[in-house]
């Protein structure tokens, strides 16, 4: 059993209370006194230590409008694209959803740690292969006479595909073309936070072989759905290991411009400036002031006299505050007023 004698007694308690209240006994004492402590769960990984997802939308937004502009300049076509909101799930429940085949692409994003992906729906793939040739993107690869049944004789969807089904070079092909806007468009998006620069590591048809995280692992997802001129819908998947993100909370937290550079921000004050200097200002020239009791004032008729010491310098009034002192005097046929110094703020 534990010695109880040791322990202090209420009254000793009480005394050392008191006297911390009163400042007789110093509590600022010891070692790292100005350190600061945060609460951290070792054994669970939130989401929210900081990783902004909504300084990740912002990026995407940008993305997008880029992503369109490449791609109507490469395949002829501009695709409507929709960006969805960047979610924070387990890679397991993202590969749960998906059905092969699908253009699985491997990446290294630089500087960020581990690897990426980026998921091309096969849709998208044949409407811009269709595009690519001239036609209006809206077909799939062949001309069955008679639609798939699944092994109870149901039909089988329209755009249904063997799972095991590859890609021929010409679709490669368009897959890499699109790849290659993707990541031209993705690194200008990020230019105003990071410089980035992308690696191919690998493709596959089979998401369940592109391990870039455990099951459990958090990943961020942004999904871009798109539709073809043609009425072809598909979708792209870009997906960051939630650890490589984690590195970057601090800048993610800032706010990302939209634009990011000094240039923008010159052009922005110089159209400000030009836009201000239309305005138009009232400008008055008070000549001087008298102070009087409100008796006589209030008396005052026509005729009377009013006497007071004239300043050297006249003030102008813009928008009924004091702007600068000024010299009255002519010039030709009309009376005009001429800068001398500006009114100090201090004087107001």
């Amino acid at each position: 059993m534990a010695d109880m004698s040791n322990l202090l007694s209420p009254e000793e308690l009480a005394a050392l209370a008191q006297g911390i209240d009163d400042g007789s006994i110093a509590v600022d004492t010891g070692f790292n006194l100005t350190t600061r402590v945060k609460k951290h769960d070792l054994a669970s990984e939130d989401s929210t230590l900081g990783v902004n997802t909504s300084s990740i939308e912002m990026i995407n937004e940008r993305f997008v409008r880029l992503f369109r502009l490449g791609l109507m300049e490469v395949l002829r076509t501009s695709p409507r694209i929709n960006p969805s909101r960047a979610q924070i799930v387990r890679f397991g429940d993202y590969l749960k959803d998906l059905r092969p085949p699908l253009a699985v692409n491997t990446i290294r994003i630089n500087p960020l740690r581990g690897f990426s992906l980026v998921t091309i729906e096969p849709t998208l793939v044949f409407s811009a292969l269709d595009n690519f040739f001239g036609g209006t993107g809206s077909g799939m690869p062949g001309s069955p006479r008679r639609r798939a049944t699944d092994k109870d004789g149901e039909p089988l969807p329209a755009n249904w595909l063997p799972p095991t089904r590859m890609f021929t070079p010409t679709e490669s092909r368009i897959v890499k073309i699109i790849l290659d806007v993707f990541f031209r468009s993705l690194k200008e998006a990020w230019a105003p936070l990071l410089p980035v620069n992308f690696d191919h590591v690998g493709s596959e048809i089979n998401p369940q072989f592109a391990q870039i995280a455990d099951e459990n692992d958090l990943v961020i997802l942004s999904r871009f759905e798109t539709e073809s001129a043609g009425g072809v819908k598909g979708f792209v998947d870009l997906v960051y290991p939630y650890a490589s993100l984690k590195p970057l909370r601090d800048l993610l937290r800032n706010r990302v411009q939209a634009d990011g550079s000094e240039e923008s921000d010159m052009k922005w004050r110089k159209e400000l400036t030009a836009a201000v200097g239309d305005a138009q200002l009232e400008l008055q020239v008070l000549l001087g002031t008298v102070v009087d009791h409100y008796e006589r004032v209030q008396n005052l008729k026509e005729g009377d006299l009013l006497f007071f010491k004239k300043p050297e310098l006249a003030t102008l009034m813009i928008g009924g505050l004091p702007a600068f002192e000024c010299q009255v005097g002519m010039s030709g046929p009309n009376v005009a007023v001429r800068i001398e110094n500006a009114t100090s703020p201090e004087t107001l």
